[in-house]
């Protein structure tokens, strides 16, 4: 066991790093979200359809080819420089078959979506992808490290210079290509900075790949499955409706995954090497998980619901009036983000303990499910269709992840994990309650009824969680975990004035 100062010192890191995270992801997403409001009304949804047809095609490709070896990286104590330049020399080959695929397949793309503008936007988006390869892979050591501050400067920097490209490129071409100038100046950024910021300097070198392959090959099947979970809705989409609607999609499909993307992404950014670092201590590993996942429901789930709660006003503010087909979509999908939110600080854990299978074979299950379902069942179903089988399937997904869960680490009952979030979902289903029955004020701008509905629904989502907190008899986890941070940050405030 470690003494309980190291034990107190690693949750300080694991709490601070993931707080920093969170922090430093908003303060890049604030970037995005500007430059997301520009390009909605610079371009039309036309435009975005058009990207994310291409970008479907070419992220399957970039996945179906991916050998996991970042995460193989983080998962491995004991990785030496010459596992980072294997590591570095299979992700050059796997991006340079890629490029090739992705030209190759532009045409059959095209024909696939009826639409004649994806296939020359594939093609010059196979030497960005080509670009990608040459990225400094000693830049997985931050992650690694938990080297937080470096990680997040590596990400905003680039992001600030694509930005900046992309809306000049939008004012002078009032087109999708200034979003495919965007993409490509993002990928000669990250190779750039990714050098600039850390001093290895990869080499080719063939001898360690079969030992990653060997490691890796589940986390491969991962990957493949959980994109195919999160994009074979797209694939269907972008085949039945127009550009035009799948754009709208595409940009719904965005905004829902927010909660996932900027609260619960960078946390699992800091959970997988915490694990790591404690999976020799498993009565600390199960402790410091059902924490976590605590944690993520805490803030997921009414982040998901609420998003779907606010939908109309959110669109309206953010994207304007001829973005509102989007608003079914945000709201469905808000819902699957629900399940995420419950799931993500699972996956993180078999990830960490190395059950990589497990994590592989939900994400299959449901993407076989899915497309079973969407070809046999509603084969002519429109986007709105798609979208509640998504949410069907996740769903039962989700229902089979825990069952695996607790399957695979006998330590966990199925109590303690509906211990961990049966607060966060009474909670967010009075929040629904609250926004639902309560008329808004009328005469307000959209804005203002937005502000309004969000303020509303933390408020009762707050004062629910603590209600329930209390009636409960005061245990021990998210909430006592969270309050003892802010008393924390209380006492400290007036020294640090």
């Amino acid at each position: 066991m470690n003494p309980p100062e190291a034990q107190d010192k690693k949750a300080m890191s694991v709490s601070a790093g993931a707080a920093t995270m969170v922090a430093m992801r908003w303060s890049d997403r604030l970037l995005g979200l500007l430059s997301t409001l520009v390009l909605a009304r610079l371009l039309a949804p036309e435009d975005f359809g058009v990207i994310a047809l291409a970008s479907v095609v070419i992220e399957l490709i970039d996945v179906l080819l991916d050998m996991g070896v970042a995460t193989t990286l983080v998962q491995n104590l004991r990785a030496t420089r010459r596992d980072y330049h294997a590591a570095w020399t299979l992700r050059l080959i796997q991006f340079v078959i890629g490029a090739v695929l992705v030209a190759a397949c532009a045409p059959l793309a095209a024909n696939y979506f009826h639409d004649p503008r994806i296939g020359p936007v594939m093609q010059v988006l196979a030497v960005a992808t080509l670009i990608s390869g040459f990225e400094n892979i000693g830049i997985v050591a931050f992650q690694k490290n938990m080297q937080f501050g470096m990680d997040f400067r590596f990400f905003f920097y680039k992001r600030v210079i694509s930005v900046a490209v992309t809306l000049a490129a939008a004012v002078v071409l009032q087109s999708y290509w200034a979003l495919v100038i965007g993409t490509i100046v993002l990928r000669i950024s990250g190779v750039a900075l990714s050098y600039a910021m850390h001093p290895m300097r990869p080499r080719l070198d063939f001898s360690g790949i079969r030992a990653i392959l060997s490691f890796s090959m589940w986390n491969v099947m991962r990957s493949i499955g959980a994109h195919l979970n999160e994009n074979a809705d797209r694939l269907i989409v972008g085949r039945r409706v127009s550009t035009g609607m799948m754009g709208q999609y595409s940009m719904a499909s965005d905004i829902a995954a927010l909660p996932s993307t900027e609260l619960l992404m960078p946390i699992g950014r800091v959970l997988l090497p915490a694990f790591v670092k404690e999976k020799e201590d498993p009565a600390r590993l199960r402790e410091t998980f059902l924490l976590a996942l605590g944690i993520q429901a805490l803030v997921g789930i009414p982040a998901g619901a609420g998003l779907a709660l606010v939908a109309p006003e959110l669109v309206a503010a953010m994207l304007g009036d001829r973005w509102k087909a989007a608003i079914p979509f945000v709201q469905i999908m808000g819902v699957i983000n629900v399940a995420t939110a419950i799931s993500a600080s699972g996956a993180c854990l078999l990830l960490a303990i190395g059950r990589p299978k497990v994590v592989a074979i939900n994400a299959w299950l449901q993407v076989l499910l899915f497309l079973a379902c969407a070809v046999w069942l509603i084969p002519h179903e429109g986007a709105v269709g798609v979208a509640l089988l998504r949410l069907a399937v996740a769903g039962l997904g989700l229902a089979s992840f825990v069952f695996l869960l607790v399957r695979e680490l006998p330590a966990l009952r199925l109590m303690d994990l509906v211990d961990a979030v049966w607060r966060p979902c009474i909670g967010a289903a009075l929040m629904w309650l609250a926004l639902s029955m309560l008329p808004l004020p009328g005469g307000m701008p959209v804005v203002l009824q937005l502000l309004w509905k969000v303020v509303l629904g933390a408020g009762v989502f707050i004062a629910a969680i603590l209600a329930l907190w209390l009636l409960s008899g005061r245990g021990d986890g998210p909430e006592s975990y969270l309050l003892g941070k802010v008393r924390e940050w209380l006492r400290l405030k007036p020294q640090g004035a």
